[in-house]
């Protein structure tokens, strides 16, 4: 008998269709009995290697590992050469670009200290004409035209015209070197001398500054300025 695989109707074995559904039925074959005398060949075991295309045995796992592992040395290999040339590289053009900003950035600083010195003259000329009209005569050093903020009142040894960093003599770079004149015949401090220069001469500074009672700002570049030197333009 046959079963209908749709419906389950039980047919004949001549049958070819499903008499309820119509469901074509599979033929029923009938294995040959070996003849007699003879044994039926014992069952071959089938081998477990997965079979490729055309018959040819796939690579096995292990094959495969090995093949990838000597295949990563040599991709490590090309990672690492890539790094290095990358880093060498980026490191070839920090260096370039650091070449050309670095000296930029320090001459542009020199030259925001050496206009602060030139600030700082003026101001220290200024205090010392206010010094003098208020206690007679000019300063006798920095320090008495310092004093701001001490919370007492002005006096000739705190005048407190200039701030507390210009009254220690360096600033934005540059020390300050106050001479006072000697003393004339009315017991008073005629003239004065102010040389400003940068504290690391060619790293916070090129250029020499001197300046005196005349008011006048004058300049030397190399060495430091004197009454005698040019005028600063």
């Amino acid at each position: 008998m046959k079963k209908c695989p749709v419906c389950a109707t039980e047919s004949s074995d001549e049958a070819a269709f499903c008499i309820r559904c119509g469901t074509a039925l599979a033929s029923v074959t009938t294995a040959a009995a070996p003849a007699s005398g003879q044994h039926a060949s014992p069952v071959q075991p089938v081998p477990t290697a997965v079979v490729g295309t055309a018959g040819w045995p796939l690579p096995s796992h292990a094959a495969s590992q090995a093949a990838l592992g000597g295949a990563a040395p040599r991709e490590k290999s090309n990672v690492l050469l890539l790094v290095l040339v990358g880093g060498g590289a980026l490191l070839v053009f920090v260096l370039i670009v650091a070449a050309i900003a670095i000296p930029n950035l320090l001459r542009s600083k020199m030259a925001a200290n050496e206009a602060a010195s030139v600030g700082s003259l003026r101001t220290l000329n200024t205090a010392c004409v206010t010094y003098s009209t208020q206690y007679g005569g000019y300063p006798p050093s920095l320090g008495a035209l310092g004093g701001e903020g001490s919370g007492a009142a002005p006096s000739a040894t705190s005048a407190q015209l200039i701030d507390n960093v210009l009254q220690t003599g360096t600033k934005s770079g540059y020390n300050f070197t106050y001479s006072a004149g000697p003393i004339d015949n009315t017991g008073v401090i005629a003239s004065y001398a102010i040389n400003a220069n940068p504290v690391v001469a060619g790293n916070t500074g090129v250029r020499y500054f001197f300046t005196d009672q005349s008011g006048v700002i004058r300049v030397e570049s190399g060495r430091p300025a004197n009454a005698d030197s040019p005028p600063l333009e």
